[in-house]
């Protein structure tokens, strides 16, 4: 258990894949003490990721045979001692599992049941299987992402899972969490990533009913469209990020890149597009990526080197502010956001399926530990 602002919420996650755990994670990392119930069969190949699977940092983990009359009611019994529960399942497992929203709240009626799913707990593909690429697709976002005359670029899974995703059952829970404290009632947040993408994308229907955005990919301000916010090579086949939007910002970018005295199309001269990009290509070849790092910042100019992961977890923008600690052996991701009061923190550790089941039922209160680890209703990893 971390410290953090949410020191002191118990969180009950039931184990699933991607955006699930993330979500559990963000919780831990702000001082939650997150409960993952793993599969009791899970314990057997507990070793398999090497302990470096970081969404599970900060957590603790008990091993539940989810198919046994007293394994299900271990979990409610969690759940009557517990704010939240979160699960990622197909609509319909939990309730069949006999752990679902109204099995949970009978028991513990302000509980907060945060649901993950792809397409949403009802509607026509409620119940098909799905991945990110999929879910983004019918969003209309992954249509919006790529070069002009070019096919869709996918973006990895951070757009649908984790930022579609996570984080909008993140900001779910909390709402009903802070509202359950006013009223004594939980409730069920139905966290779609289908939903939750078509939300991030509000402001470029904004820009579609304004007519500042063309629903065409590569040729609008943010899609690599405008030569002023891309990608370049330079002289070593790197790349910089280039998005010079503001004038003020621009002019500091063309004075940096030597071309502040040349005679060139105006910023927004869509017709003088193709032009500004070849010259903007051709100056940047110039120099490495990093002599172009040394140039341009710190500054106003909007550039920045695009950096491989490993060469951010080590880049002096990054250590200044320790946005890759070494945590367990490891560089992770820090916590975030950062709090000037409640600091959020974890010591990075991920745990292993069942790892300290019997700590957490003696903790919670459980009389019957010996009984249930007898009766293979939880196992100790």
């Amino acid at each position: 258990m971390g410290k953090g602002p949410l020191s002191g919420v118990r969180v009950i996650e039931l184990a699933g894949l991607g955006p699930g755990p993330f979500a559990a994670m963000l919780l831990a990392d702000l001082g939650a003490d997150v409960v993952r119930v793993d599969r009791a069969s899970a314990v057997a190949g507990a070793g398999a990721t090497g302990g470096t699977d970081f969404t599970n940092r900060g957590k603790r983990s008990i091993a539940v045979d989810l198919k046994s009359g007293k394994g299900r009611d271990v979990v409610l019994r969690l759940a009557e001692r517990s704010d939240v529960l979160i699960e990622g399942f197909r609509p319909g497992v939990t309730e069949r599992l006999g752990i679902g929203p109204d099995d949970c709240l009978a028991r513990n009626p302000a509980l907060v049941y945060g649901r993950m799913t792809g397409w949403g707990q009802e509607g026509p593909l409620s119940r098909s299987a799905g991945h990110d690429i999929g879910y983004i697709a019918v969003t209309g976002a992954l249509h919006a992402i790529g070069r002009a005359g070019g096919p869709p670029q996918v973006p990895l899974n951070l757009l649908g899972d984790f930022a579609g995703g996570s984080m909008y059952l993140v900001t779910g829970v909390l709402a009903a969490l802070l509202e359950a404290r006013t009223s004594g009632q939980g409730q069920v947040v139905d966290a779609a990533i289908v939903d939750g993408t078509a939300h991030l994308s509000t402001f470029v229907h904004g820009f579609l009913a304004g007519g500042m955005w063309r629903d065409q990919r590569g040729v609008n301000m943010l899609d690599t469209g405008a030569p002023w916010y891309d990608v370049y090579e330079t002289a070593d086949g790197r790349h910089v990020a280039v998005g010079a939007i503001e004038p003020q910002f621009y002019a500091e970018f063309l004075r940096l890149l030597g071309l502040a005295d040349e005679d060139l199309p105006a910023q927004h001269d869509r017709d003088g597009w193709p032009g500004l990009r070849e010259r903007f290509a051709a100056a940047f070849k110039a120099r490495t990526r990093d002599e172009w790092a040394e140039v341009f910042l710190p500054g106003d100019s909007c550039v920045a080197p695009v950096l491989s992961m490993a060469e951010a977890a080590e880049h002096p923008y990054n250590t200044a502010r320790d946005v890759f600690p070494e945590l367990a052996g490891h560089r992770q991701p820090a916590p975030a956001p950062r709090f000037s009061r409640t600091a959020a923190e974890t010591d990075g550790v991920p745990v292993l399926p069942g790892g300290q089941t019997r700590d957490v039922l003696t903790d919670l209160g459980f009389d019957d530990v010996d009984a249930l680890l007898t009766d293979g209703a939880v196992v100790q990893g």
